[in-house]
């Protein structure tokens, strides 16, 4: 039984999680949709009743009856790479290789679906709620006075985009930054503006959750100061492994088995009380930088559990077939 990922050429996230099945001789497929049709080829029969069909990448070629497990890790856009791409030809892509992977009987990490939905911060801190949480108050609006009113109740802001990421090539990511409360909030008519209460955070937690296992880090931080987003601020403290609160680890639980994720990279913040406040979660987050600081096999669990042999919930099946992940 075979390990299908799902990835762009360069990811060094999934290179290391490669190591530990290549290690353990567990049998791996790594392919990138956007190399389809070309570099990736897919062949799908549906006759007599039944399915067969087969995935070759390289000099690879691996029946989909044979995966035992898929990780949708960071793939690029199906026929992104075609000679002629095409709206057209990536919605013929996704539709054949995504349906026939549902057809098949391998557990997900994670769904497309959900993937998909996960990626949304509204929907995020909605949930981030409803399990129970911590949130700092939040308000993504268009309406000016919305903004000004927001600010005046909580006068120390931040400002983050709501997608997260720049739509350049390569993506260029956009640092959560501090706003003053007398801003000019005219420019929030012009585009969704996310403005939060700024917590003074007296640590970064990152909180690597695969299935069951949590994982999680702890990073120093100054609460004073200017440079608040933990990607951009410079700090020589490395990051330490650090225990989850009973509280937190439940609420994440319960966090993934709403949101139908198998793995999920939470970000909180810590105040002065102890508090682990929800930022985010990134539901194909890299994980890396926190293994080489802090030792925690990270990537060996993630490899244990794509290589472990459990059906994929019935339930999931009838989930619904994005065009793309």
């Amino acid at each position: 039984m075979t390990v299908l990922i799902l990835t762009c050429e360069q990811d060094v996230t999934a290179d290391m999680v490669v190591a530990e099945l290549n290690g353990a001789g567990v049998p791996v497929v790594r392919l990138d949709p956007a190399d389809l049709p070309g570099g990736v080829a897919l062949s799908g029969e549906y006759a007599h009743g039944s399915f067969h069909g087969h995935l070759s990448v390289g000099d690879r070629v691996v029946s989909t009856s044979g995966l035992r497990s898929i990780w949708v890790r960071r793939p690029g856009v199906p026929a992104a790479h075609a000679p002629e791409p095409s709206t057209w030809l990536t919605e013929e892509s996704a539709q054949a290789l995504y349906g026939m992977l549902h057809a098949t009987g391998a557990r997900w990490m994670n769904r497309p679906d959900a993937a998909r939905r996960a990626r949304q911060k509204p929907w995020q801190l909605h949930l981030a709620q409803r399990t129970g949480l911590p949130v700092p108050a939040t308000l993504i609006t268009t309406f000016p006075q919305a903004a000004r009113d927001f600010a005046e109740r909580f006068p120390d802001l931040v400002v983050k985009p709501v997608s997260g990421t720049h739509p350049e090539d390569p993506p260029r990511a956009v640092p959560t930054s501090r706003i003053a409360p007398d801003a000019d909030f005219t420019a929030v008519a012009f585009g969704p503006t996310l403005l939060q209460r700024r917590v003074a955070k007296y640590a970064d937690i990152r909180l690597t959750a695969v299935g069951d296992r949590l994982l999680a880090a702890r990073k120093t931080a100054d609460p004073d100061a200017d440079d608040i987003d933990v990607r951009f601020a410079p700090s020589d403290d490395p990051w330490q492994p650090v225990d989850v609160p009973p509280r937190i680890a439940t609420a994440v639980h319960d966090y993934l088995r709403q949101a139908d994720l198998a793995y999920g990279a939470f970000d909180f913040v810590e105040d002065a009380d102890g508090i682990w406040w929800f930022l985010e979660c990134n539901q194909s987050g890299q994980f890396g930088f926190v293994e080489l600081d802090t030792g925690q096999p990270i990537a060996r669990t993630l490899a244990e559990w794509l290589a472990r042999h459990e059906p994929e919930p019935e339930a999931s099946f009838n989930s619904s077939v994005p065009a793309a992940p």
